[in-house]
């Protein structure tokens, strides 16, 4: 803790005003940057002699629908020289692009198409920026939490045309809502069972 709690000051004191906030929680550290100052920060945390955060472990996206800006990047930085790890957060809208950092960290490129793909945020400066693990066809954004569980389209082989089809999804049933009470999901103790309240579940019999 001694060591982050050092490692925090430093960070602030190397960021400036590019450090909003550091915080300390299950001995990691966190801290939140301006998007427009990502590749000046990630450029610190990786050359800095104190630092040497100079692997990018991961970069992915967070949506809250309900807060403004709606989107977070996270990126995930290691040092295996100081046995350290670090986490930068950035909080962003789907309409400002966020810059990439394609030129310091060659693995983005994988990772920032992926957030592109799955929750439509845009980095700007990105050299292939384009869908990666959807289709090329496919609408919206699939992680989005307001994106449908069914999705807008389907894809199926149609026989008589000898390709590939998207249309439009068509569900054979409504789904399903369980409650999850099963009457094999345990015992309850003997005690509660002489008293008549009976197993989980049982209520069902009466419905």
């Amino acid at each position: 803790m001694v060591e982050l709690e050092k490692l925090s000051a430093t960070v602030q004191e190397l960021l400036g005003p590019d450090c909003i906030t550091a915080k300390i929680s299950k001995q990691e550290l966190t801290i939140e940057a301006p998007s427009a100052s990502i590749v000046r920060v990630l450029s610190i945390l990786r050359d800095n002699p104190e630092c040497r955060f100079r692997v990018l472990v991961d970069i992915c996206g967070v949506d809250y629908p309900n807060e403004s800006p709606r989107f977070r990047v996270v990126y995930h930085l290691l040092s295996v020289e100081h046995n350290t790890r670090i986490r930068v957060k950035l909080a962003v809208s789907a309409e400002t692009p966020v810059p990439s950092v394609t030129s310091i960290f060659h693995c983005a490129n994988w990772y920032e198409r992926e957030i592109w793909d799955l929750y439509g945020i845009l980095f700007s400066g990105h050299p292939d920026l384009r869908r990666l693990l959807t289709d090329y066809n496919f609408e919206g954004h699939p992680l989005r939490k307001d994106f449908p569980l069914t999705g807008y389209i389907e894809v199926r082989y149609n026989e008589e045309e000898k390709r590939v089809v998207y249309e439009p999804v068509k569900l054979t049933q409504d789904y399903r809502s369980f409650d999850f009470l099963s009457p094999w999901e345990g015992m309850m103790r003997q005690t509660e069972i002489a008293a008549g309240e009976g197993l989980p579940g049982d209520e069902k019999a009466s419905k």
